[in-house]
Parts: C-alpha cells; sequence; structure tokens
C-alpha cells in the first residue's frame, strides 16, 4: 500500500507520494506539473519573498512551470537550463550535476545567448526542491560563468538537511525518510 506524507504549502494542502531514491532513503514526490492552483500560489508567495531581480533560471524539468509563473506575474524573463543540447543551440555551455533524483550525472546547457544575456544581470534562481543543493550549484556555476549576480536562490520547498541553510528562500520544510 503506497505511504503519503501530508503538505501545506501556500495555504494548500497536498499528499505527496513516498518514493524510495535509495535503500536507505524514501522522499515525499513534490511535482508541480497539472497542479495550476498550487503553481500561481506558490510563485505568488516565493516573489513576495525574493529581493529584487532582472531575470530567473531555472533547471529543466520540473520547476519549469513555477519559473514561468514567477516569469508572468513578475514581468521578468525566465531561462531554462536545458538537460539535454539541443540542435538551435549556438555554442552551448555545459556544467555537470548529480542530483538525488536522478541516477547518474547529467550534464545541463544553455545556450551562449542566454549566457550571455544574464551578464550583470541579478539572477533569481529558482528549482521546485532543494535537497544536495546540487542542482543550485550548477545553476550558480551558469550564473557565475556569465558574470551575473545572484539575487538570491529559491524554492518551495527545503528537502531534508536542505532546510537548515540559510542562503536559500523557501516556503516550507520537507522532511526526508531514512529507512
Amino acid at each position: 500500500m503506497d505511504k503519503y506524507y501530508k503538505l501545506t504549502v501556500a495555504g494548500l494542502q497536498r499528499d505527496l507520494k513516498i518514493c524510495p531514491v535509495s535503500d536507505h532513503l524514501d522522499i515525499a514526490s513534490f511535482i508541480m506539473f497539472s497542479d495550476v492552483e498550487l503553481t500561481v500560489r506558490c510563485a505568488e508567495e516565493l516573489l513576495k519573498l525574493a529581493p529584487e531581480f532582472d531575470v530567473l533560471l531555472t533547471a529543466e524539468a520540473k520547476s519549469i512551470p513555477l519559473a514561468y509563473e514567477m516569469a508572468r506575474q513578475s514581468g521578468k524573463p525566465y531561462i531554462p537550463v536545458r538537460k539535454g543540447k539541443k540542435a538551435y543551440m549556438t555554442d552551448p555551455v555545459c556544467v555537470n550535476v548529480k542530483s538525488i533524483t536522478t541516477a547518474n550525472v547529467q550534464t545541463l546547457y544553455l545556450d551562449k545567448k542566454d549566457l550571455e544575456s544574464l551578464r550583470d544581470k541579478r539572477v533569481l534562481i529558482v528549482d521546485d526542491v532543494i535537497s544536495t543543493g546540487m542542482s543550485l550549484k550548477a545553476m550558480e556555476e551558469f550564473v557565475e560563468k556569465a558574470q551575473g549576480i545572484i539575487a538570491a536562490k529559491a524554492a518551495v520547498l527545503a528537502e531534508g538537511e536542505a532546510a537548515d541553510r540559510t542562503d536559500i528562500i523557501f516556503l516550507e520544510k520537507l522532511p526526508v525518510f531514512p529507512k
């Protein structure tokens, strides 16, 4: 029988399915895809906490709806870092990342034009969940390569030990479930 964790975030309650990520750890699966109400409310609440910024940066794919909605509400552009090199990319820049929910090291790509658009800009890095912080670190590397300014790092949820970090903005803590 499936187990669930009851989460309240941005005034909304959701039941998150508990899923194994290793022999020793389960996590609560937070998926914003298809949940328009949750995406809109979380974007609204994160924007209240965010400092001034010029552009949003997020990693493909789960946090794209959040970044889009934050861009829509703020009137600022957003740029998604891609998980694969696309044919339309001109001279893409890449960074490697290993996250808790992915089995292997991934390479993230950003078109050189998008990278250059971050230069001297205040960049708000956005993710759905910060756990190990590795995806965040990869996005920080892109901002540094671009000579941009990290305005803040924000997520809907801080999972496990990430909730103890003082360098991130988040709406709620999300526990992990050791076995």
